[in-house]
């Protein structure tokens, strides 16, 4: 086990390097600069804010300069909100952007696992098509369309009836200030993910169902709860968990398109904003910021493996 983390922690310090330097490498990449478009600074002003940010000196030096304060967190100012920190901006916004993606990781796991489950045992009856059809859904439709959709009917007509006739808001069109505001952001985050998780619930358990033990099991009249719980489901998981490393990344990266529609205070906001002006600490922080996130996230469904299944070993063992 612990073989296994070291060598993880290595290959996480390596991506993070590649991460830092295509970070840099796309920034630099980027068409204009962020004092170009504001006219009314003079020459002058803008060769001042250059020298102050760095961005006049040479590409390597940038670079390691980028890298040596990447390493210790620092990213510097942003360019756009002067006078502020990226780590303190990062530190206002990431509370709610992790609320946010929590409460859709969660819906969807366990929403995603029900629907799953009730599809594998239930096959080829109308629990197993109504289950389908919603997964099929969450796949096909993008967030931004959903999270439209879900606004106008849900939001806003919908709410608008019930203010008209009972005389409250049935849910709040946009924001992050309430529990009614915190049910349609995370739903329309996490349908696709629950889409992918029932599916993969429905073969994965399907697959065990049609094991030798299982049908052993179930020939000495063990009863189909105890059957799912204590010996078709901690194999069936296992899929599930493995897929759970690149849903956490794609829930938090899909967020920043949801905060946006919901006009939630997140870093999906700040980033957005960066890339359209080229702030690049901005960019920057927000990137690496959510790598290392994505990487611990990663190692921690990894090591959960053996939580699940202690017969699964981390390490390759010696021949």
């Amino acid at each position: 086990m612990l073989r296994y983390i070291v060598q993880r922690l290595g290959f996480a310090v390596l991506t993070l390097w590649v991460l830092i330097t295509l970070t840099f490498v796309l920034m630099q990449l980027l068409p204009g600069d962020p004092f170009v478009g504001d006219r009314a600074l003079t020459d002058s002003v803008k060769n001042a804010l250059y020298a102050k940010y760095g961005l006049d000196q040479p590409v390597y030096i940038q670079y390691l300069k980028y890298l040596g304060n990447a390493v210790q967190g620092d990213f510097g100012d942003s360019l756009i909100y002067t006078g502020r920190p990226v780590s303190t901006i990062l530190e206002e916004a990431f509370p709610f952007s992790i609320d946010l993606g929590i409460r859709a990781l969660v819906f969807a796991v366990f929403a995603g696992m029900l629907l799953g489950i009730t599809a594998a045992l239930k096959k080829g009856t109308g629990w197993d098509t109504v289950s389908m059809i919603i997964a099929a859904i969450g796949i096909s439709v993008p967030s931004f369309i959903l999270g439209s959709l879900l606004q106008y009917f849900l939001a806003l007509k919908l709410s608008g009836f019930t203010n008209t006739q009972f005389g409250f808001r049935l849910l709040p069109i946009s924001g992050w200030a309430s529990e009614q505001h915190k049910i349609l952001p995370p739903f329309v985050l996490g349908l696709s993910s629950l889409a992918i998780i029932a599916r993969m619930m429905r073969s994965s358990l399907l697959e065990v169902a049609g094991q030798e033990y299982v049908k052993t099991a179930k020939a000495r009249g063990l009863s189909m709860p105890l059957l799912v719980t204590r010996h078709m489901l901690r194999n069936a998981i296992l899929p599930v968990l493995t897929i759970l490393g690149p849903l956490t990344a794609s829930v938090l990266t899909g967020a920043f398109v949801v905060e946006n529609i919901f006009n939630i205070p997140g870093m999906g906001k700040y980033f957005v904003s960066s890339v359209q002006t080229n702030d690049y600490p901005m960019i920057a922080g927000t990137t690496l910021f959510l790598g290392a996130f994505l990487i611990g996230a990663n190692l921690l469904v990894d090591l959960s493996y053996t939580l699940v299944d202690p017969n699964i070993k981390l390490y390759k063992a010696k021949v």
